[in-house]
C-alpha cells in the first residue's frame, strides 16, 4: 500500500475570553478529503482522502480516547493523537 508521510499538526480554537478549549484538529497528513466520517455522536469527526487514508480528526467536544484509538490504525498516529490532544479534550473510557 502506498502511504503519504505523516505530517502532523494540531490546530486549536479557544474561547476568546475564557482559552477554553472549543475544538481541535489533528492533522495526521496532507492530502485532499473525500470522506469524513462521524464519531461519538457528532462530537468527533474523521477525515479520509480517495484511498482511505486518515487525514485528520476534529474534536469538537470531549470525547474517550478509546475513539481516537478507534479510528486511528498506525501506532505512529495513534501515539500523536493520544499526546497531541489538547487538556480536557479527552474523557476516561
Amino acid at each position: 500500500m502506498n502511504t503519504k508521510k505523516f505530517s502532523f499538526r494540531v490546530n486549536v480554537e479557544t474561547h476568546f475570553e475564557t482559552g477554553e478549549v472549543i475544538a481541535a484538529y489533528l492533522q495526521v497528513r496532507k492530502g485532499k478529503i473525500k470522506v469524513t466520517k462521524e464519531y461519538s455522536d457528532g462530537d468527533v469527526f474523521a477525515d479520509y482522502d480517495g484511498r482511505g487514508q486518515l487525514l485528520g480528526i476534529e474534536l469538537l467536544a470531549p470525547c474517550p480516547a478509546s475513539v481516537l484509538d478507534t479510528i486511528a490504525k498506525q501506532a505512529p498516529t495513534r501515539r500523536f493523537l493520544r499526546e497531541a490532544v489538547p487538556q480536557g479534550m479527552l474523557v476516561p473510557a
